[in-house]
């Protein structure tokens, strides 16, 4: 772990690849939360690819709309959400028409960063061809 931040939102925890964020509990996640991951891509991320991964291990809302200012980010070529929840997988399903890149829900955190590394190393591929 290179990192670790605490925001009005909750907990990011910054890896070499990839940032699990554990939000608060009854957090309302909106617009403005785009620019705490923009600053985290441009701080630790600018000259590489990396994943957000998002462990739901707490109730809260996102607005969906937050998503499509997160897909410009360039850097940012994956979101994964991890919960075993099926509500909140129902409303993976809804978030995932919002966000223009690789998007999907794991029930463990191991699967989910195995996938972030598969999405980097692919988009990675592409960018050498």
């Amino acid at each position: 772990m290179i990192d670790t931040l605490y925001t009005e939102f909750g907990e990011v925890r910054i890896f070499s690849n990839f940032v699990v964020a554990v939000m608060n509990e009854g957090v309302s996640i909106k617009n403005e939360y785009y620019r705490v991951v923009k600053n985290i891509s441009e701080k630790y991320y600018s000259d590489k690819l990396f994943g957000y991964i998002s462990f739901r291990k707490n109730s809260y809302a996102v607005d969906p709309l937050v998503y499509l200012k997160t897909s410009k980010i360039e850097t940012l070529v994956a979101l994964a959400v991890v919960s075993s929840n099926g509500i909140k997988s129902t409303n993976v399903e809804l978030e995932k028409r919002f966000y223009a890149k690789p998007f999907r829900h794991f029930n463990n955190l191991n699967d989910a960063k195995t996938w972030v590394y598969e999405i980097i190393a692919q988009n990675e591929n592409k960018t050498t061809l």
